[in-house]
């Protein structure tokens, strides 16, 4: 863990060895905040957002900041072991093509809404979800597009695994969209002491608009998790049509979220933002690149990082960036030399190609303190929007 410190502000900690100057300059912003509770801690996937740093936790008291959860509320993952020891190229193949059969990728959605049913319940006033509510119905159960993923991996334990990445949808950008907007303008009409520059509009906790936020995130949150669970039902299916197979319970846990906790005798409201929960003894998942090794992890609770951990590799360099620097061949043969189903087809599809992101290896032993590794993961086949 690497200490960073100005005058006047709150530390820094970060368990990444070279954070991107991006990153630390956020991360500074947060530490100055008036609300900001005893230390900004980044993870070892951290790079820059809008706002807060992506991999990035921050705990407040009395104040929430919608960009320090970011836009996609409640993104997460979800894995399941199989029963399955082995499986071949041409079932997986064709469980591929079921799975993309009965799961709408990248921007597209289902024609008819799914059973309602299946949708979180309202319980608290939430505008924004009534209004994009139809709209929701159609989403439920789609993967989306960027880093999502679905992905039939190995494992160490003799296992295949299925594991899942994706969150709210458009939902959650609608919802993060209004309350930013919402807090940007009380910070003007207050004088707030944060530079508007830093993009990190807050909302007072005790205010109307901090208590709809609060309940709009948190539905946002369970969306995500029916979306991936009806995901994960279609993809079991796929399975069951093909294969002889049981599964074990589903593993799930989000990361772009703020919960309320309590952290050296304080009850704060965490902000986490491409940032996973790790309590002593709590199950989650890291996952790695496109082509690379994924893991099952157990939080050891440590109390300097919020008890939090990374949420993957993360970004080693930006979208754009990467369609004009990497090479297309080189990435693809280095998928098809692992011998893994992959979803690089043109330059386009580079802003995803494993040398855009951060090694996995490292990543994980800069985060030895925060998680124990459970079971490591190999991919063999990714389906991406």
């Amino acid at each position: 863990m690497k200490i960073f410190k100005d005058e006047n502000s709150l530390v820094i900690k970060s368990w990444c060895n070279n954070p991107e100057d991006g990153a630390i300059n956020q991360a500074k912003n947060l530490a100055r905040l008036p609300f900001a509770f005893r230390q900004i801690c980044l993870m070892p996937d951290t790079h820059q957002g809008y706002g807060m740093p992506i991999g990035g936790v921050m705990a407040t008291v009395g104040s929430v900041v919608p960009n320090a959860v970011g836009v996609d509320i409640g993104c997460g993952m979800c894995a399941i072991k199989t029963s399955l020891s082995d499986i071949d190229m041409d079932t997986i193949k064709k469980i591929v093509g079921a799975i993309r059969q009965k799961i709408p990728l990248g921007f597209n959605k289902h024609k008819e809404p799914q059973y309602s049913g299946l949708m979180p319940e309202i319980k608290d006033a939430c505008p924004v979800v009534e209004r994009e509510y139809g709209n929701a119905c159609l989403s439920l159960g789609t993967l989306g597009g960027g880093n999502h993923f679905i992905e039939i991996q190995r494992g160490d334990d003799g296992h295949i695994w299925v594991m899942l990445h994706s969150g709210s949808r458009n939902l959650g950008k609608q919802v993060a969209d209004f309350y930013n907007k919402k807090a940007v303008e009380i910070n003007e009409q207050y004088y707030s002491r944060v530079p508007k520059e830093w993009e990190l509009a807050f909302l007072p906790l005790d205010g109307l608009d901090a208590k709809l936020y609060m309940n709009e995130m948190q539905y946002c949150v369970e969306f995500a998790l029916a979306n991936r669970s009806l995901m994960m039902e279609r993809v079991k299916l796929s399975f069951y049509e093909l294969c002889d197979v049981s599964f074990h319970s589903t593993i799930n846990i989000a990361h772009n979220y703020a919960r309320m906790e309590n952290h050296f005798g304080s009850n704060v409201l965490v902000h986490r933002k491409g940032a996973t929960s790790a309590r002593d003894g709590e199950i989650g998942i890291i996952p790695g690149s496109q082509g690379t090794c994924s893991y099952i992890v157990r939080g050891k609770g440590n109390t300097d990082s919020f008890m939090s951990c990374s949420h993957g590799a993360g970004r080693a360099m930006g979208r754009k960036q990467a369609e004009r620097t990497l090479d297309l061949a080189t990435e693809q043969n280095r998928l098809n030399d692992l011998g893994v189903m992959h979803a690089i087809r043109g330059v386009n599809d580079l802003d995803e190609a494993p040398g855009a992101y951060k090694n996995i290896d490292i990543v994980m032993a800069e985060q030895s303190d925060l998680v124990d590794i459970i079971t490591k993961l190999t991919p063999i086949a990714v389906i991406k929007g």
